[in-house]
């Protein structure tokens, strides 16, 4: 009788979710055997989901958040950029309406002499993503192999792609496990799985904004915070340079909501024109990519840096190299008209007069998903042409029957419900509100 020549496993799973369910914390290896043997399909589902369950409840300590985080990074391909002379920095954004900060950032700090690698992610709910954005740009490829990201990255100091099938194979699978068994909001599971794709660019420095309000994930300031500060210090513990800005999301960034519309406002961005709040937050994130990439000793500095490489249009033209060696049509970045357009226009308007108090920010970006600009479940295709046009925002007076927002669609009756769900998210008081703060605050742990 022949004997298995297969090793035991190096723990039981079951003590390890006992531990962690009765408040213990477990040790890296502890960490990394789970990590990597369900990812190997070595443990089922339901003993994981457990142990997600016991997280969720019992919380992480700083170095079991850091070893699950590198264990679930190493669980595929980290991108080894050693080759390019400078330094490596990124932004990541926990998403939210309207937000399109990267397409002007990559742009921006790759001019300023840094290289930018960029691996974004495509919207769901009512948030949208920065890989839809892009491929409204004709014949724009977002599924670059690694090879030709490199080349694009040594050729003009930024490229934009999606994740590939390589980077973090732990997330994939954990995350779609988290959406089944109610785990999704444990900060610390978001921290790890925000991390570990982060972390797999090779970045030296990386620049955190994390939205707060109506419109973001993280509704209240607290658990902004808390997220923040849980990234910030994964990050430094494993030895990159972190800054996270806590940033407001009770209307929506800018005026345009929708793929092209929103590429469309990046350009005038990059022009040195666009909306003040867009225009001030891009300034400040790049101001601390510079600052954190070493090309400024301040963050004043960067900021000023950033205004200087925009008026200089520098800016601009790094973004029109980047789009053509992704196979971009670059005549519509030269003239955004012939970017995808609605040609049906349905306004939605005050049904009183006084000074916008408040939106409810989700709303109008789940009234871009109900035009066809967002997907409700990942295999929902996008249409890049339709959106939103924000006119009135909070502390803008407002007078009856004036226009709160303009909706591009492609027939009246595709706007109704979006018409609705608009109409219903504005609140209109006598007196004008406190405009809310764009940065409420930055946690850093260095000078600045």
């Amino acid at each position: 009788m022949s004997q298995s020549t297969a090793s035991p496993p190096a723990f039981r799973v079951v003590d390890l979710i006992r531990k962690k369910r009765d408040g213990g914390a477990l040790s890296a290896k502890e960490i990394g055997y789970i990590v990597d043997a369900y990812t190997a399909g070595a443990i089922p589902d339901y003993q994981v989901a457990a142990w997600l369950m016991a997280v969720l409840l019992r919380g992480m300590t700083g170095a079991e958040l850091a070893a699950l985080t590198n264990a679930m990074l190493y669980s595929g391909e980290v991108l080894d950029l050693s080759f390019l002379p400078a330094t490596k920095v990124d932004k990541h954004s926990t998403g939210g309406v309207g937000d399109k900060t990267s397409l002007v950032l990559a742009p921006l700090v790759a001019a300023g002499g840094l290289y930018v690698p960029m691996i974004s992610g495509r919207g769901l709910g009512h948030t949208g993503g920065t890989l839809d954005k892009l491929e409204s740009i004709p014949g724009f490829r977002v599924g670059l192999s690694v090879p030709e990201f490199h080349r694009v990255l040594k050729a003009c100091g930024t490229a934009m792609i999606g994740q590939t099938e390589k980077i973090a194979p732990a997330d994939r699978k954990l995350y779609a496990l988290r959406d089944v068994t109610g785990t999704v909001e444990s900060p610390d599971l978001i921290c790890a799985s925000i991390m570990s794709k982060k972390l797999a660019e090779g970045t030296d420095a990386l620049v955190l904004d994390v939205k707060t309000g109506s419109g973001a994930f993280m509704k209240k300031e607290e658990d902004a915070v808390h997220l923040a500060e849980l990234m910030v210090e994964t990050g430094e513990r494993m030895g990159k340079r972190m800054v996270a800005l806590i940033t407001n999301m009770d209307q929506p960034l800018g005026r345009m909501v929708g793929n092209a519309m929103e590429v469309a406002e990046c350009i005038e961005v990059l022009h040195g024109g666009g909306p003040e709040d867009l225009r001030e937050l891009c300034l400040h994130l790049g101001a601390w990519m510079f600052h954190l990439g070493g090309t400024t000793k301040t963050v004043a500095e960067g900021k000023l840096l950033s205004e200087e490489i925009i008026a200089s249009g520098k800016a601009f033209d790094r973004f029109r190299q980047m789009v053509e060696l992704q196979g971009g049509d670059v005549s519509a970045i030269d003239d955004p008209t012939r970017l995808p357009s609605a040609d049906c226009r349905v306004e939605v308007r005050s049904a009183a007069a006084g000074y916008i108090s408040a939106i409810a920010c989700e709303s109008i970006g789940t009234a871009c998903v109900i035009l066809g600009g967002g997907r409700e479940k990942k295999e929902d295709s996008v249409d890049p042409a339709v959106g939103i046009v924000v006119h009135k925002k909070i502390g803008d007076r407002v007078e009856m029957g004036e226009s709160l927002c303009t909706i591009h669609c492609h027939a009246e009756a595709q706007a109704e419900r979006a018409k609705k769900m608009i109409e219903g998210s504005y609140t209109i008081a006598a007196t004008a509100p406190h405009k809310p703060p764009l940065i409420h605050r930055v946690i850093y742990r260095g000078e600045h």
